[in-house]
């Protein structure tokens, strides 16, 4: 039968009171962090879960745990640091305080299966995995010659090929497996940060990166051919893979190859809180990750508005700056230096590393403003002296005759990449751009504080629900809580 709903949100706050008043009366003989966790989750409301997930239940049959109560344990689960599903079911019969919680009585708590079958009930489709099982050998990452630098791109395709075909790929979010964890997750948590002013949606600062996520020690796969038995030992046949999302990736913060994901990250800048995650094979590069991630962002979230997106030298390609000019959204990207830059831009002068123009005597030119009618950056000499109220040029091989010296204009169209607005030398530029760590901050909070990695699940399905529940939880410890503690009071107050 349906799901039977336990009621609102305030029926849960005085279950939740009445068993806190009768298991633990003393608030005092918990931990200052437990109660920090009892508080938020207290406050959580997640009413949503309930009406969304009423038909994924059949109308026959016993009645199921209620999905909201389902939920909360799984957040609670991961934020006690729980990574086993077994283990958790086992702790929920052994400590009343994660039951309460939960919801569930003390005395009456659901099983592993439960969990799964709730799990299950997340993902939109019969396969636990995204592609087919059977495909072929994949070409493997090589190691870099350098240290601590991330490997080559494996792609056959380039951001040039691939960005377009992209933008203009329809990815109906009803299509994609994760659809309903989006939408529970958007619902309770990315709402609620856009309407306390954590996420600004309406011109949403952009920082993105991407991050290995080791999903098994080694890369399991089978032969289906024939030919092993016909002495053919290292054929190029299709091979049968048991996690046919993952490949061999190369982890350059680790110094090693690895076997799973690699997790892009779109988070806001501004607040540091993840906005739109994406899974893709190990292999895969930063710069195609971001393509893959941020073009289905804007099929789940188009009312969102991206003002400005903040990446790292990997993503410092012509077809990025481009696309963001046609967009007009600003580019905030670091050079990778393999991009090179014309040796004269125009009239002898040279552009330095970051975009401005060298004058004929070797010294940067000082940025005067920009012209955004006619799309350009003018640029004035920087051997001007204003001393004594008098105007001259102060250098020995002076290269105009003008009161004020030479005078270069950057058209932007001419070279997107380097000609930024900002430029990259300018103080602007570096303070924008310092905030691109918002999203290694994510990254390191999934990772670190909540444990992703140790999920090592072996399905797809089990993974985005993991990284779901984790994403939920960053945004509940950002949300404030009251300067007093209601629950506390109410406890105490038995009368």
């Amino acid at each position: 039968m349906l799901p039977v709903n336990c009621g609102s949100h305030a029926d849960y706050q005085n279950f939740v009171v009445t068993n806190l008043r009768k298991y633990y009366p003393n608030p005092n003989a918990l931990a200052r962090s437990t109660w920090d966790i009892i508080e938020r989750f207290w406050n959580l409301d997640l009413s949503f879960t309930d009406i969304f997930m009423a038909d994924k239940y059949s109308k026959f049959g016993p009645a199921p745990r209620t999905p909201s109560c389902m939920q909360r344990s799984c957040l609670l689960s991961i934020d006690f640091k729980v990574t086993s599903l077994t283990e958790w079911a086992a702790q929920l019969k052994m400590n009343p305080l994660y039951a309460i919680l939960s919801g569930f009585s003390a005395d009456n708590t659901p099983g592993v299966g439960t969990f799964y079958d709730f799990l299950s009930r997340l993902w939109d489709s019969d396969d636990e995995h995204m592609p087919p099982h059977i495909h072929p050998l994949k070409t493997k990452v090589k190691k870099p010659k350098t240290k601590g630098s991330k490997a080559d791109s494996v792609e056959k395709a380039t951001a040039a090929e691939l960005l377009p075909a992209l933008e203009k790929t329809d990815f109906k979010p009803d299509e994609q497996p994760y659809s309903s964890l989006f939408k529970i997750y958007q619902k309770e948590f990315p709402d609620i940060s856009v309407s306390t002013g954590l996420v600004h949606a309406d011109a949403l600062a952009l920082a993105g990166d991407g991050t290995p996520v080791v999903a098994s020690h080694r890369e399991r796969k089978k032969r289906i051919c024939k030919c092993r038995g016909n002495g053919i030992h290292d054929c190029k046949c299709d091979r049968c893979f048991s996690q046919p999302d993952c490949d061999i990736g190369w982890d350059s913060s680790r110094g090693c190859y690895y076997h799973g994901y690699d997790l892009y990250m779109l988070a806001g800048s501004q607040s540091g809180l993840p906005v739109f995650p994406h899974f893709s094979c190990a292999s895969k590069h930063d710069s195609h990750g971001f393509l893959h991630a941020f073009f289905r962002m804007k099929s789940f979230l188009p009312e969102y508005s991206v003002s400005k997106v903040l990446l790292d030298s990997a993503h410092d390609a012509v077809p990025y700056y481009q696309y963001f000019q046609r967009e007009t959204i600003t580019p905030f990207i670091d050079l990778n230096g393999k991009g090179g830059r014309p040796p004269v831009y125009k009239n002898g002068f040279t552009i330095d590393k970051d975009g401005v123009p060298i004058c004929p005597s070797g010294f940067r030119m000082h940025r005067d403003g920009v012209e955004a009618a006619k799309g350009r950056m003018k640029f004035k000499c920087p051997r001007i002296s204003h001393a004594g109220g008098c105007i001259s040029c102060t250098c020995d091989t002076p290269c105009s005759n003008a009161k004020y010296g030479r005078t270069v204009h950057l058209v932007l169209k001419d070279n997107p990449r380097l000609f930024n607005n900002p430029p990259r030398s300018s103080k602007e530029w570096k303070l924008e751009y310092n905030a691109r760590t918002s999203a290694e901050r994510s990254n390191k909070r999934g990772k670190l504080d909540f444990k992703l990695e140790d999920g090592r699940h072996r399905s797809t399905k089990m993974w985005y629900c993991r990284l779901y529940h984790i994403l939920m939880l960053q945004h509940l410890d950002a949300w404030d809580l009251p300067s007093e503690s209601t629950l506390r009071k109410l406890i105490l107050d038995t009368a």
